[in-house]
C-alpha cells in the first residue's frame, strides 16, 4: 500500500513539473518574454542593465518558436518600441523605436525628422528628469554633451538625446519603407545601429512590444552579466512603463 502511494506521488509530482514547465514554455512563446538592455541606444528611455517584459501576442500569435505568423491583430505603428530579430544576423535581438511604417516617405537632416514631408517638431525637454537616470560614464563626452529634447511623434511623444556637436547620420534623400517592413531608430540619435546603417525591418523578424521594466541596476556580478548586482539596484526603474 505504500509502495502504490510512493509510486502516485512520484507521478503527480512528475505531472506536475510537467505542466509547470508547458505553461512557462506557453507563455513565452505566445504571451510575454523578458529581455535585457545591453547598449546604450535607447538612452534615455531604456537604460543599460534595465530589464524588461515583451507583449509578444500584441500583434498576433505565431507558429511556436518560428517566424510564421498563425493569426495576426495588426502591424506595430510610429513610435512604438519594438524587439526584433536583426536583419543581419537573426541570431541576435535589437530594440527600437518604429519611425516609419510601410509606404512612409522618410528624411532625416541635422537631428530633423520628416515623415511624408511634414517635419516632426520637437523641442528641449521642459521636464529633464529623464536626464536624472543618465550617468556620465554611459555617454560619450558625459551628460553634458547632450542635448535632452522632446520629439513629437503623433500620439508618441518621447525623449531623445543629440549630442551638442557631433555629425548626426541622416537619410537624404528620402527613402520610402517597402511593404512588410518598418524603418526604426534608436532614442540615442548619435548611437545607434539602427535603420539608417543597415536598412529595414521585415514584419516576420518582429518579437513583440516593450511593455514595461521589471528589474534594473546600474552594474551586474562580474562574470555573470546577465544578474544584477543587488547593491546597485534601480528601485525607481521597477514597473517604468516603456513609451
Amino acid at each position: 500500500m505504500a509502495k502504490k502511494n510512493k509510486k502516485a506521488n512520484f507521478s503527480e509530482g512528475i505531472g506536475s513539473f510537467t505542466l509547470a514547465i508547458l505553461l512557462a514554455l506557453t507563455i513565452r512563446w505566445a504571451l510575454i518574454e523578458a529581455y535585457v538592455i545591453p547598449s546604450g541606444s535607447m538612452l534615455p528611455t531604456l537604460l543599460i542593465h534595465d530589464h524588461i517584459f515583451v507583449n509578444k501576442l500584441v500583434y498576433g500569435l505565431r507558429v511556436p518558436f518560428l517566424k510564421t505568423w498563425l493569426l495576426k491583430w495588426h502591424e506595430p505603428k510610429t513610435g512604438e518600441v519594438i524587439v526584433f530579430r536583426y536583419p543581419e544576423d537573426e541570431s541576435t535581438f535589437f530594440i527600437k523605436r518604429v519611425i516609419g511604417t510601410p509606404g512612409d516617405k522618410l528624411q532625416y537632416e541635422d537631428g530633423d525628422l520628416y515623415i511624408n514631408g511634414q517635419k516632426i517638431e520637437s523641442e528641449l525637454a521642459q521636464d529633464p528628469t529623464d536626464m536624472d537616470w543618465l550617468r556620465d560614464v554611459d555617454l560619450s563626452g558625459g551628460k553634458s554633451s547632450y542635448n535632452l529634447l522632446t520629439e513629437k511623434l503623433p500620439d508618441h511623444p518621447h525623449s531623445i538625446l543629440l549630442h551638442k556637436l557631433a555629425m548626426l547620420p541622416g537619410i537624404s534623400p528620402p527613402l520610402e519603407v517597402p511593404p512588410d517592413h518598418l524603418f526604426v531608430m534608436g532614442d540615442n540619435r548619435h548611437n545607434s545601429n539602427d535603420s539608417r546603417f543597415w536598412g529595414f525591418v521585415p514584419m516576420e523578424n518582429i518579437i513583440g512590444r516593450a511593455m514595461f521594466v521589471w528589474l534594473s541596476c546600474e552594474e551586474t556580478i562580474p562574470f555573470i552579466p546577465f544578474i544584477c548586482d543587488p547593491t546597485t539596484l534601480r528601485w525607481r526603474r521597477f514597473g517604468h512603463s516603456i513609451n
